[in-house]
């Protein structure tokens, strides 16, 4: 808001993403700073259109790809190196990635008891992996959810990890558990089985095109849905349009075009 009214230029990266939930304090941030950008650079096409229903002319969105996966691709066999499954006692494609941290899921006491019943299942057959934000270990003890945990011997609860140690067991666990919207990306271009823990998503690219599937926090469809996966030895889904590394280089090339002749 600052910069728009002190009339600088506004790039915004991953605009016109939109879960149409006003709930979230993101989407009230997007949607404002899609409104005062002056150049608008999207993730997938679906997010153009988002931005044109909105009334922002075509002349201010440019469709470059996902900046996020540059990150991804450039690190990831780094983050093979990294010994992680070892600390855990976990082999490839043998154990589920849990994450949990949305207001939503934890503030949210019927929410977070759906999902706990879920890994609860889960983790009577497949070792479950949480990296847990400190906000969830919070409200786990608040409702009184912790002796639930205690009770679930293949739940492995640890502090957050760094990026290399999270892109390693992402990439090699059987099933993502999340409600995070940058893993439901990442999982989609890894080919990982995803499985998100809201009622809606703003990257719907990862839902038609990738691994990704919004089923909610009730804890029979979760059970439902993982069992599926977990039985099946094929993973479906393809790498979304421009999801190829190159996504910084394009946003360089518009950003030159427009400052520096």
């Amino acid at each position: 808001l600052v910069a728009a009214k002190m009339h600088i230029a506004i790039a915004h990266v991953e605009a016109g993403l939109r879960s149409f939930d006003r709930q979230m304090p993101e989407e009230i941030n997007r949607v404002l700073t899609d409104q005062i950008a002056d150049l608008l650079f999207t993730t997938e096409r679906q997010a153009n259109e988002n931005l044109r229903l909105e009334g922002v002319p075509d002349e201010r969105i440019y469709f470059v790809g996902n900046v996020m996966i540059d990150t991804l691709l450039r690190h990831r066999e780094r983050s093979f190196a990294v010994d992680i499954l070892y600390k855990f006692d976990v082999s490839p494609s043998k154990y589920v990635l849990l994450t949990i941290h949305r207001p939503s899921n934890v503030d949210d006491p019927e929410a977070l008891a759906g999902i706990l019943n879920a890994v609860g299942e889960i983790q009577l057959r497949w070792p479950v992996i949480l990296p847990a934000h400190p906000r969830t270990i919070e409200r786990i003890k608040e409702f009184g959810f912790h002796e639930r945990i205690d009770q679930m011997p293949n739940l492995r609860i640890m502090k957050p990890l760094g990026y290399l140690e999270f892109l390693n067991l992402m990439s090699n666990a059987r099933l993502v558990l999340t409600d995070s919207g940058g893993i439901q990306e990442e999982t989609t271009v890894l080919g990982v089985p995803c499985l998100t823990l809201r009622k809606n998503t703003e990257r719907p690219v990862t839902v038609t095109e990738g691994t990704n599937l919004v089923v909610g926090t009730a804890s029979g469809r979760i059970e439902e849905e993982a069992r599926r996966i977990l039985s099946s030895n094929t993973s479906s889904g393809r790498v979304p349009e421009l999801w190829d590394g190159q996504a910084a280089h394009r946003i360089v090339r518009i950003l030159h075009q427009h400052f520096c002749r």
